[in-house]
């Protein structure tokens, strides 16, 4: 669009990215200074949860701002239903064409499609009315272009980016496979790709009003880094994983542990039989590889940041930066995000909006907020309407230094480990294919975790905030379980989809009822 003086919407998702890994947020190892400096001309939501790993869901709940029982993209190349709209097809309401640098890990609905279109079947697409930011590439990735790049500049490797340089053998014999660097100087990363697309962007589109969304593979696995970020951390400063003392001590919490850590996707490969994670080199290197992924990311949001700022682009620029989905990073003996643990969704969001009051800035809030909140608040910052499909609402009060009347003191996400292409995991637990997916509801002080046919799980987060101690066969947390067990109850019977349940159809006219924003 032409107009310059409207305000422009910069969307930026790290994948596998945990909350806890900002220096903003008191992390005693990880430096993330850009960051940092976002979230203090901004406002940080230190308690912000996604809402359903893996990436598919977890990224449809974000862009549709449904909770995952109402927008039923349950796993990776589960289909998105073509009824829903999403925060692209909205933006375009407002007067934007909105763009995409990186992926969205969409599925489009093949019932709109013809059986020989090559998208009907196919994992990854493009979120519906958004616009890929890479020339030649269908596919929402991009990862094809920076391999294509990779090729251009002469990389031998470059089908295998993250092939590791030979002569470190001896570091990665006494600190693990994640230790070596890839073979890629740290200019040529995936993450610097990336980065360097969504500065083009910026000058060719200075004079314009834009919506871009810029999604960072990393620091999803594998757990490999370039120079100088494979070292940036020593493994001997890691912070203390919290585990119990064995995997067969985790597997014995739940039914659910031994199917979760059996079929653990380790990357990189580390041995489960050995001694706690604590007390394993390996272990920790992973977690120090890990923290210099994030570091890297870091400078290169710096490098985009400055370039707005450059331009004279940053103070008409929304700014929110998020993560689909946490990551383990070898707590409880896991690694990955699936899970019905904190560290599986408990993810990092930033909103650096250009008018907030000055007094505003620097604000950390700590109310419960999750990722349906973040399409009602771009729309409401784009004067769009918002959806009654959206479950959150406008985080907008918050960032201009108030809160909302009433908002909600819980945070809420769902997990489905069916599987549609493997039968044995539904043998191993004996349960029809619907009956596996878990619903987790977290207080300040206490969690309840409901199985669709198995036992729950119960934590009280005042004694055991590590989530150590499964409290749902002790009789004196009866109570407690119980109060929460109702809670979701109402919430999932409050939060049902209601598209056309304020409209009744009566002799020749509609009557609609006056919509009302639910209390998350």
């Amino acid at each position: 669009m032409s107009d310059p003086g409207r305000l422009n919407v910069l969307l930026i998702t790290a994948d596998q990215m945990r909350a806890d890994c900002l220096s903003a947020v008191g992390h005693p190892l990880v430096r993330t200074p850009n960051l940092d400096r976002l979230a203090a001309e901004g406002t940080l939501f230190a308690r912000h949860f996604g809402q359903c790993p893996p990436c598919g869901p977890a990224r449809t709940s974000l862009l549709t701002g449904m909770y995952q029982m109402n927008h039923r993209s349950v796993q990776n190349g589960t289909p998105l239903d073509a009824g829903i709209t999403n925060i692209a097809e909205m933006a375009r309401t407002a007067g934007y064409v909105p763009w995409l640098i990186g992926y969205t890990d969409t599925t489009l609905d093949p019932r709109r499609l013809h059986p020989r279109d090559p998208r009907a079947g196919r994992y990854e697409e493009l979120l519906p009315g958004i616009q890929q930011y890479a020339p030649g590439s269908e596919e929402a990735s991009g990862d094809t272009d920076w391999r294509r790049h990779l090729r251009d500049l002469g990389y031998a490797n470059w089908d295998h980016p993250f092939e590791q340089q030979p002569g470190f053998e001896r570091e990665a014999a006494a600190k693990g496979p994640s230790y070596a660097p890839t073979r890629l100087r740290p200019e040529h990363s995936d993450t610097a790709y990336t980065a360097d697309r969504a500065m083009r962007f910026f000058r060719q589109n200075e004079n314009e009003a834009w919506f871009l969304h810029v999604s960072f593979l990393r620091p999803h696995p594998p757990l490999l880094a370039p120079e100088p970020w494979h070292a940036m951390y020593d493994l001997e400063d890691v912070p203390d994983f919290r585990a119990l003392p064995s995997i067969e001590d985790e597997k014995r919490i739940h039914p659910f542990m031994p199917f979760r850590l059996d079929r653990l996707e380790m990357n990189p490969k580390l041995p489960l039989d050995g001694p706690h994670p604590n007390d394993h080199p390996w272990w920790r290197q992973a977690r120090a590889t890990y923290y210099g992924l994030i570091s890297e990311l870091d400078h290169h949001l710096g490098r985009m940041l400055q370039a707005l700022r450059d331009l004279g682009l940053y103070e008409r620029t929304l700014i929110v930066f998020t993560s689909d989905h946490g990551e383990m990073l070898g707590d409880h003996w896991c690694w990955g995000k699936e899970t019905p643990f904190d560290q599986s969704v408990h993810v990092p969001c930033i909103v650096r909006a250009p008018d907030a009051p000055a007094a505003a800035r620097g604000r950390v809030v700590n109310a419960f907020t999750e990722h349906v909140d973040v399409m009602p608040t771009l729309l409401d910052y784009l004067g769009a309407d918002i959806p009654l499909q959206c479950d959150g609402r406008s985080l907008r009060p918050f960032i201009d230094g108030g809160a909302p009347s009433r908002w909600r003191d819980e945070a809420r996400w769902e997990y489905d480990f069916r599987s549609i292409v493997d039968d044995g995991v539904d043998a191993l637990f004996g349960l029809r294919i619907d009956e596996m997916s878990l619903s987790v509801l977290r207080t300040d002080t206490a969690k309840y975790v409901h199985f669709g046919a198995l036992p729950p799980l119960y934590y009280d987060l005042e004694a055991d905030p590590h989530e150590l101690d499964n409290r749902a066969g002790d009789p004196a947390a009866m109570p407690g379980m119980l109060a929460l067990a109702q809670r979701m109850l109402s919430w999932r019977m409050l939060f049902n989809r209601r598209e056309l349940t304020g409209i009744r159809l009566q002799r020749g006219r509609q009557i609609h009822a006056a919509p009302e924003r639910r209390i998350p």
